[in-house]
C-alpha cells in the first residue's frame, strides 16, 4: 500500500510513476477524501479539547458541591454529540481511503526500463547450453504419459481440466525435487517453515491478493478462508503487526507448499500439461530486509533461486521486467525462464521480486533500528522454484530418443535411480 502522505505531498510525481505501468491513475478523489478527513479530524481534536476543559470545570463544581450551570451541561451534551458524529464520519472516510489505496499498485523502481509487455523485458544473463537433439524433441506431456508417470486423463476425471496426476517414478521425481530445493535453500541460510494452506482474508490482503484479485483465488466461503496461491502469503504474514529488530535482519524463510490458482485470466493458454495448473507444488523463499539493503538482497535472492537450476543443469535465462509487466505489489522483478525444447522457447519458472515497503505497510511490519528509530521493513520473495515446471523442464531437456529420461546427477541421491526408462508396460491402456 502506498503512503497517503507521499500521495498528498506530490500527487503528480506519484501519478507519473504509476503511469509507467501503462495505466492512468486518478488520485484526485483520494486527495479530496484525505482533505475532508484532515479537516474533520482538526474539528474533532478541537471538540475533544473543549470537552476536556468543560469536564474539568464540571468536576470541580461537583467536588465543591456547587451547582453545575445548565449551559455547561448543555454544551457538554452538544459537544458529545458533535464528537460522535465526527468520529463516525472519520471512520467511514478512512475506510473509504484505505479501500482505494488497497487497489493501487506499487510504484515501479526508477532504475527499471519502461515498457508495455513482456517483449520489452531486458535479458540480463543466461546459463547453460541449449541441448541439441538428433530427433524432434517431444513435449513433457507426451513423454510423461508414455513413461507412465503423468496421467492427465484420470486427473480430469477426478477434478476437471488443469490438474495433473503423478504416478510411480513421477511421484519420486516430484518429491526428490522438493527435498532437493529445500536442502539447497537451507544450506544458504533460509529457515524452513511449513505453514497452513488455508489463510484469512486479512492475510490475502496483506500481500496484495485482495481485494483486487479475488477472482484468481479459491475460497472456502463457509469458513471465509482462502487456499493459498503461493507460500508468500502465509510466510510474509507470519510477521504481521510485528516490530523486527535491526540486528535480526535480514530474516530468510523457505517453505514447500501446494499452491492453488484459478488461472481466471488464462483461458485457452496451456490447458494441458504442468505449466499452468489449478494446483501445483512450489518451493518459496522470502526475505525481510532493511530498506537500505533490499536491492542488494534481491540480487542475492535471485542468485539463490538460480542455484537450484545451476545444480540441476537446466538451461535458463534471467530477464528484468519492464515497468509495464510488473506484478501488482512489486517495485522490481526478475523472471527466471527455463528452456523448453519442444517449444523452442523459454518458460518462466521463478519470479524474484522486491516489494519494498508496499506489503509491510499493509501488514504493519516495522523495523526498529539500534538507535530506536522505527521504519517499515522491505519484503522480498521468489520461487525457489516451481516444482511442476522444473519437472517438465527435466523431462524435455533430459529426454532420449527412445523416450526415456535421464535424471540430473544432483537428484540421483534423492531418487535412487539414474533414469526413468520407456517400457511398453508403462503405457496407459
Amino acid at each position: 500500500m502506498l503512503d497517503i502522505k507521499i500521495i498528498r505531498e506530490n500527487p503528480q510525481e506519484v501519478a507519473r510513476k504509476l503511469g509507467r505501468r501503462n495505466q492512468k491513475y486518478d488520485l484526485s478523489e483520494i486527495l479530496q477524501w484525505d482533505m475532508e478527513r484532515r479537516k474533520v479530524v482538526a474539528e474533532l481534536d478541537a471538540l475533544r479539547e473543549r470537552r476536556n476543559k468543560i469536564s474539568q470545570e464540571v468536576g470541580k463544581l461537583k467536588r465543591e458541591k456547587l451547582q453545575v450551570l445548565p449551559q455547561l451541561q448543555k454544551e457538554l451534551d452538544s459537544n458529545k454529540s458533535g464528537i460522535n458524529e465526527r468520529e463516525l464520519f472519520v471512520n467511514s472516510i478512512e475506510q473509504r481511503i484505505e479501500d482505494a489505496l488497497l487497489r493501487i499498485p506499487n510504484m515501479p523502481d526508477e532504475n527499471i526500463a519502461d515498457g508495455k509487455s513482456p517483449q520489452d523485458n531486458r535479458e540480463v544473463k543466461r546459463f547453460g547450453t541449449v541441448p541439441q537433439f538428433s530427433f524432434k524433441p517431444k513435449q513433457h506431456t507426451e513423454i510423461g504419459e508414455k513413461l507412465g508417470i503423468l496421467d492427465f486423463e484420470t486427473a480430469a476425471k477426478l477434478s476437471g481440466s488443469r490438474f495433473a496426476l503423478l504416478k510411480g517414478d513421477g511421484c519420486v521425481l516430484e518429491r526428490a525435487l522438493i527435498n532437493f530445493m529445500l536442502d539447497v535453500h537451507r544450506s544458504r541460510g533460509y529457515s524452513e517453515v511449513m505453514p497452513p494452506y488455508l489463510v484469512s482474508a486479512q492475510s490475502m490482503c496483506g500481500t496484495g491478493q485482495l481485494p483486487k484479485f479475488e477472482e484468481e483465488l479459491f475460497k472456502c466461503s463457509e469458513d471465509n478462508l482462502y487456499l493459498i496461491p503461493t507460500a508468500e502469503v502465509p510466510i510474509t504474514n507470519m510477521h504481521r503487526g510485528d516490530i523486527l529488530e535491526e540486528k535480526d535482519l535480514p530474516k530468510k524463510y523457505v517453505a514447500y507448499t501446494p499452491c492453488f490458482r484459478r488461472e481466471a485470466g488464462s483461458y485457452g493458454k496451456d490447458t494441458k500439461g504442468l505449466i499452468r495448473n489449478h494446483q501445483f507444488n512450489k518451493v518459496e523463499i522470502v526475505k525481510f530486509s532493511k530498506p537500505a539493503d533490499s536491492m542488494a538482497e534481491l540480487e542475492l535472492l535471485l542468485n539463490d533461486a538460480e542455484e537450484v537450476l545451476r545444480l540441476l543443469e537446466i538451461p535458463y535465462r534471467v530477464v528484468e521486467l519492464c515497468a509495464g509487466d510488473l506484478g501488482f505489489s512489486s517495485a522490481k522483478t526478475y523472471d527466471i525462464e527455463v528452456w523448453m525444447p519442444s517449444e523452442n522457447n523459454w518458460r518462466e519458472i521463478s519470479s524474484c521480486s522486491n516489494f519494498m515497503d508496499f506489503q509491510a505497510r499493509r501488514m504493519d511490519i516495522k523495523l526498529r533500528y539500534n538507535d530506536k528509530k522505527k521504519d517499515f521493513v522491505h519484503t522480498l520473495n521468489g520461487s525457489g522454484v516451481a516444482v511442476g515446471r522444473a519437472f517438465a523442464a527435466i523431462l524435455e531437456n533430459f529426454q532420449t530418443q527412445d523416450g526415456s529420461v535421464i535424471i540430473p546427477k544432483v537428484l540421483i541421491p534423492y531418487t535412487k535411480f539414474e533414469k526413468i526408462e520407456f517400457k511398453e508396460k508403462n503405457l496407459f491402456k
